[in-house]
């Protein structure tokens, strides 16, 4: 599909299996007539998206009305700390989850309460400009020998703790009409190299594996959505990345986790994995991912994958509306009132 190929209106179809990024602060009219044709699921946005919240919610608006349909998701990573799109000087910059990790650690209640809060004000800056999907919780471990990709957008090295504070930060999104997405299932946090760059890969037994990294993932498996690893683990497939392999899919993510939300590809983009990106976003389909995510807006790159998509399958339509009927939004909350609380709970000033 060329990014204007022409396609007939038709308000019943299935929107295509990608979610795709945008270029930059405005929606152009060719980006428009392509999302217009293609029809993806949704999009998702970076700092190159986000100047303030007038254009935002324009550009939010504009993306909705290219594919015709008010409830097409968008997606953010307003995860905190060194990962966020929405910044100073109109936006909070939330906390890493590491640092809410710390505190945890003094008094895991306390920890629970500042994960809480922190979801739920993220929340309310994405529902200000009609974002309604934060990728987020990390529920990675922290592990020092580990690439530092991950770092300190993971809560802990203990798993219990992922799963406790993990569980707080997506209830803290869905409590202000934020869907939350777990990642990266089935787990990062044993890299030894980062994704963006290369591909990683874990040698730990499919016991260890179950024993530990699983863990967070399998407390939160009633989550609606879910975020992909490119993470080769070796254990169940010596050759291919969690997101192209149907055995780990199969027996790590569906099975031993078994988590039944909407399972979103990581970025496509990224080098860890090789072919086109048409082959890519092919091949995370057919292993079992339910939508492929493309982040770049590349236009070369999306209309090959538009190429090679088709529309939703069954099962990740029921998955998709399943994850749309969890969306409340709970508007009796003082926001000023829960800030204080955070920077109280987290011993220092939250630029607010």
């Amino acid at each position: 599909m060329s990014p204007t190929e022409p396609l007939s209106r038709n308000p019943t179809r299935r929107p295509r299996a990608v979610i795709f990024g945008c270029a930059g602060l405005r929606l152009e009219p060719a980006e428009f007539d392509f999302f217009r044709a293609s029809n993806p699921l949704g999009f998702i946005l970076f700092a190159r998206n986000c100047d303030s919240p007038g254009q935002l919610s324009r550009l939010v608006a504009d993306l909705r009305s290219a594919v015709d349909r008010p409830d097409a998701p968008i997606l953010i990573d307003q995860e905190g700390g060194r990962v966020i799109r929405m910044g100073a000087p109109h936006w909070r910059r939330p906390p890493a989850a590491g640092a809410i990790g710390a505190l945890a650690e003094r008094d895991r209640a306390v920890g629970c309460r500042a994960a809480w809060l922190n979801a739920r004000l993220i929340a309310a800056d994405l529902c200000h400009v009609g974002i309604d999907v934060c990728c987020l919780p990390v529920l990675d471990m922290h592990l020092a020998r580990a690439s530092s990709v991950v770092g300190d957008r993971a809560f802990s090295a203990d798993v219990e703790s992922i799963a406790e504070l993990g569980r707080a930060a997506a209830e803290g999104l869905l409590a202000g009409g934020v869907l939350p997405v777990i990642k990266h299932i089935p787990g990062h946090g044993r890299a030894t190299s980062d994704s963006h760059h290369a591909l990683p890969k874990v040698d730990a037994s499919l016991r260890e594996l179950e024993s530990s990294d699983f863990l967070p993932f399998r407390a939160l498996n009633d989550m609606p959505i879910g975020l992909t690893a490119h993470v080769c683990y070796q254990a169940l497939d010596a050759d291919l990345p969690g997101t192209l392999s149907a055995k780990v899919i199969a027996a790590a993510i569906r099975g031993s986790i078994a988590f039944d939300g909407l399972l979103l590809s990581d970025d496509l983009s990224m080098q860890a994995l090789s072919g086109t990106l048409g082959e890519r976003a092919e091949a995370a389909l057919a292993a079992g991912c339910d939508v492929a995510l493309h982040c770049n807006a590349q236009p070369e790159e999306m209309a090959d994958i538009a190429d090679k998509v088709l529309e939703l399958s069954p099962a990740a339509l029921r998955r998709w509306a399943i994850a749309k009927n969890m969306i409340f939004e709970n508007k009796s909350h003082n926001f000023k009132e829960l800030l204080d609380e955070l920077n109280i709970l987290m011993e220092v000033h939250v630029e607010a």
